[in-house]
């Protein structure tokens, strides 16, 4: 084994006794889909990775990260969602590279810290009705009165709405030159008058998406990101983490552990045998084939920066691959797929009527019918590719 093999090995091995000893086994338990149920029990682990200095790993040292390399990095994520390791908000890679990048000294004193200590919840006000992926067209205003904008307008979708601290938006302060051209990145304040926050409940019963709605809503002039007008070339720049955090293998693994966990012992006939092992050695190629590519990525960005494509390519494979996962799993739950299975999940295992796993399969197949659709459709990420290599062409 060379040196650097041998170095990821020990820092493994440091993750993996680092979450013996720190990971409880009600937070490894704790009810899951594909976001956390509970928002205490993803804080409190926060707090943890927090005191260790492992809550930003990707971030620079100077603003709390822990200066791994790439591989690192990736054996970090892995060996966390492997041990069932509460999830973290997933605005914290969107906002906080957005933040110590384009953001000014004041805004980074004010927001980074307590983004690294998991002080505060943030969500994205980037979708509306009429203007998902085709973003450009949004229409929420905002228009200047001395030192604020006035903020009129409706978000949607917007995931966790109603328990976060503050919002990124974009806002449309120029209806001049192409659509792009006229939008601005604000950071809002959820606690500001004239915002409201409706619930909506999705298909797997459960409330985690919101409309949000502003009524002559006062945001600070100082607390936009960059330059007015400028807003869409941050917002393309923030997207390319929430494709990351989409497209996490290690989670993958974990839904893969869950199918494989539903099938052991099931009485299939032989025909339904062998159709069951030929789709799980696809999916498990399929992944195979995902590592690859991402061990790839890593090793070009160690030396050439990252390639904004792979995690297009990445969102779309692992997305796609997920509800594959998530479909051989439903069906494997027979008469208890139900919808009423997501009523179930925060109940312990002796409530459940059925498989213990019932419940959070039912959740993640419904609700991730969405994943080939948020952080960009699947379509938008074919055509992103595409554009990417005729380009090298």
């Amino acid at each position: 084994m060379d040196t650097e093999a041998s170095e990821d090995a020990a820092f493994r091995a440091e993750v993996r006794a680092f979450l013996a000893e720190n990971l409880s086994e009600r937070l490894r338990s704790a009810p899951r889909a594909l976001l956390m149920i509970d928002h205490a029990d993803q804080q409190e682990w926060h707090g943890i990775l927090a005191r260790r200095g492992w809550s930003v790993p990707g971030w620079p040292i100077e603003y709390g990260g822990t200066g791994w390399t790439s591989a690192q990095r990736h054996i970090f994520d892995e060996e966390l969602s492997l041990a069932k390791a509460p999830m973290l908000s997933p605005q914290l890679n969107m906002i906080g590279p957005v933040l110590y990048t384009y953001g000014t000294d004041a805004q980074r004193e004010q927001h980074l810290p307590k983004l690294v200590s998991g002080e505060t919840l943030w969500c994205q006000g980037y979708s509306e009705p009429g203007a998902g992926s085709d973003l450009a067209s949004l229409r929420t205003q905002a228009v200047r009165d001395g030192e604020d904008y006035i903020i009129n307008g409706q978000k949607i979708w917007t995931t966790f709405a109603h328990c976060a601290d503050w919002m990124f938006c974009l806002v449309r302060t120029s209806s001049e030159g192409k659509p792009q051209a006229g939008i601005t990145f604000l950071l809002i304040d959820m606690r500001t008058p004239g915002i409201q926050v409706r619930p909506i409940i999705s298909i797997d019963g459960l409330h985690h998406l919101n409309e949000v709605f502003f009524t002559d809503v006062r945001v600070p002039i100082a607390n936009r990101i960059g330059d007015e007008n400028q807003g869409w070339s941050y917002a393309k720049f923030l997207l390319k983490h929430e494709r990351d955090n989409i497209g996490e293998i290690g989670t993958i693994m974990n839904h893969l552990q869950t199918l494989r966990r539903a099938a052991r012992g099931k009485p299939f006939t032989v025909q339904r045998q062998v159709l069951f092992e030929r789709n799980l050695a696809e999916v498990e190629t399929d992944l195979i084939g995902l590592e690859a590519l991402n061990a790839r990525r890593l090793a070009l960005a160690g030396s050439q920066g990252d390639d904004p494509v792979y995690a297009s390519i990445i969102k779309l494979r692992a997305s796609e691959l997920q509800q594959r996962i998530f479909e051989m799993t439903i069906d494997l739950l027979g008469p208890y797929v139900q919808p009423s299975q997501s009523d179930l999940i925060a109940r312990p295992a002796g409530e459940i009527v059925g498989p213990d796993w019932g419940p959070e399969a039912v959740v993640n197949y419904m609700f991730g019918r969405a994943l080939t659709i948020l952080g960009g459709t699947s379509e938008v990420q074919r055509n992103l590719v595409f554009r990417a290599l005729q380009g090298s062409v």
